[in-house]
């Protein structure tokens, strides 16, 4: 439990000394709870010594309302302290993992962990947030309280000093076994919540499919099991705890009165007094309830050690290495983007085999190739979504990894088939391509992007406020928001996953348009899947199995009658390579 307690406030870096701080105030509250007890014993001595008075008497009620103000002032000076402390450190631990998150390579989050980074942020940081702090400092109080009873008992006698110490000792063997019985059990109940967690996310991403197939009474079921198995989890937790609580009172009971029956052994032999007799009387049950409240709270601080493993956890993975400090000429003799011998691959996988291929500035270069050749990986590469396993990724002459990932996208657009929009104001959602952009600016970006006119039509036009994901926005209207975004952006690279291979006709041609403005004097990257964007490029790229299997103009290629001839003709080669 101490060690716990040291962790957490290992993790309070910055705030250990208000932490400290809240513990001695709570210590100082705890202290004057227990004074209305040491008042009383000083009566009850005065009474049997026939010294009690009326100046007295007003003195202990005088001392008593003292005591509880000064409780009230200690008390909120703790909840000042603790809770303020929490909120702006789990505000700190939110951040930092916002930074992280941001430096991590795409794969973290292709790799089934959406709903391990969900569960941490909706679950294990609100847990630690609502109990952290109400606990810690209390936690701490009640170490020094127990401490303190027991010195006290040796003060009283000797042998009152043992037994409570004794008795400490067993309390305490049976909180640490029910300690790591909870440990294991919060474990297992933290993994069974991130569970429930991702059923929940692919149930509702995938309720389209769902219901298209009618399997939606199919997956309810699998959603239910997930319930299902998570109140089992916690209900084996509170049949598996309740046994060491039920042993945890048990030992305070049965201490008390061991207590209770060797004072008065010790009166009856004349070793303390009556008045002293009576005082422990008073005291017994109060010997001990600090160690009682301090593993009464097991439970609460194992889950919280649980959620830290997996917030630790998350934080701990290899984000990619931004030690850059280079920046990127203006321009530079050399290609503006090589390839040098790339290979990649995902976990085990092997995706790309010796990659080269160069691109020249303001010149439109074409990915084509059969579904899984590598075109999405190649493209990829380019900002550093990933790092390649070997070879290196040129731009202007400069390995990308030797320069600031923030450098790099600035001089990256991106526009890929499936779009995300934030639930915000149209206006906010294209300035994020540049935030600090003049309305002007990016007014001018949407007429470019052919999306004005239907903006100007929205309730509020560009402060209207779109749902998440842009779900009020049809597809096409999306993706036109997404280029305008680009648009503004003005980055001298365009990355294109053809923008235009899953929309109607009618906003084909305003995507078009869109794209043709956006492309204007860009060095192009184009993912290509159509005959008519392929036939414009200045250089095609057949990717397949991870290699460049051909290179050319359209012209070239199709005299060759290799693969690219073989898809353009058959048009079977790779799904949606059409006219």
């Amino acid at each position: 439990m101490i060690a716990m307690i040291q962790r957490v406030l290992t993790l309070a870096e910055g705030y250990r000394a208000r932490i400290r701080l809240a513990a001695v105030c709570s210590f100082i509250k705890a202290f004057l709870g227990k004074a209305p007890l040491m008042i009383a014993f000083l009566m009850i001595s005065s009474f049997m010594e026939h010294a009690v008075t009326g100046k007295t008497c007003l003195l202990a009620g005088f001392a008593l309302l003292l005591c509880l103000a000064l409780q009230c002032l200690f008390q909120h000076l703790a909840d000042r302290l603790q809770s303020g402390a929490g909120f702006e450190m789990l505000a700190d631990l939110r951040k930092n993992l916002g930074a992280h998150l941001r430096r991590m390579p795409m794969g973290f989050f292709t790799e089934g962990n959406i709903g391990r980074i969900s569960s941490v942020l909706s679950t294990d940081m609100v847990f630690i947030e609502e109990n952290l702090m109400m606990v810690l400092a209390d936690l701490m109080s009640y170490l020094f309280s127990a401490a303190l009873f027991v010195i006290f008992m040796f003060v009283f006698d000797w042998r009152l000093g043992l037994a409570s110490l004794i008795v400490t000792a067993v309390i305490y063997g049976i909180g640490e076994a029910m300690k790591k019985n909870a440990l294991m059990h919060s474990a297992q109940r933290q993994a069974v919540s991130q569970q429930v967690t991702d059923a929940v996310i692919d149930f509702t991403e995938g309720i389209g499919i769902i219901k298209t197939y009618n399997l939606v009474g199919e997956k309810s079921k699998e959603l239910t099991a997930s319930f299902a198995a998570s109140c089992e989890k916690n209900l084996r937790f509170e049949r598996d705890y309740a046994p060491w609580s039920l042993a945890i009172n048990l030992s305070y009971g049965l201490g008390s009165a061991a207590m209770a029956g060797l004072s008065w052994l010790l009166y009856q032999d004349g070793t303390i007094n009556l008045a002293y007799f009576i005082g422990m009387l008073l005291f017994v049950f109060e010997l001990f309830s600090p160690l009682k409240a301090f593993y009464s709270q097991v439970a609460r601080l194992t889950v919280m050690n649980a959620c830290l493993d997996r917030i630790e956890a998350v934080l701990s993975e290899t984000e990619l290495d931004n030690r850059g400090t280079k920046a990127f000429p203006e321009s530079a003799d050399v290609p503006e983007i090589e390839f040098k011998d790339v290979c990649f691959g995902y976990n085990e996988r092997e995706v790309l085999k010796g990659v080269s291929f160069t691109v020249s500035k303001d010149r439109m270069t074409a990915l084509v190739g059969p579904s899984g050749s590598g075109k999405t990986t190649i493209a990829n590469l380019l900002p550093r979504f990933w790092d390649v396993k070997k070879g290196v990724v040129l731009l202007r002459g400069m390995d990308i990894r030797e320069v600031p990932l923030a450098a790099l996208m600035d001089q990256i657009s991106m526009v890929f088939q499936r779009v995300y929009l934030f639930q915000d104001t149209v206006y906010n959602n294209i300035a994020l391509g540049r935030m600090d952009a003049t309305r002007e600016e990016v007014e001018a970006a949407a007429k470019k992007a052919r999306c004005y006119d239907f903006i100007m039509a929205l309730p509020n036009g560009f402060d209207t406020v779109i749902g998440e994901g842009g779900a009020s926005l049809s597809g096409g209207e999306q993706q036109r928001i997404s280029i305008a975004r680009c648009i503004l952006k003005d980055a001298p690279i365009v990355i294109l996953d053809e923008a235009t291979a899953s929309v109607d006709a009618d906003n084909e041609s305003h995507i078009q348009a869109a794209i043709s403005e956006l492309v204007k004097g860009k060095t192009l990257l184009v993912i290509a899947h159509r005959l008519n964007t392929v036939q414009n490029a200045d250089q095609i790229l057949v990717v397949e199995d991870g290699r460049i299997a051909e290179r050319g103009m359209h012209e070239e290629l199709m005299a060759s009658e290799g693969l690219y001839h073989t898809m353009v003709t058959k048009r079977s080669g790779i799904k949606g390579f059409a006219h």
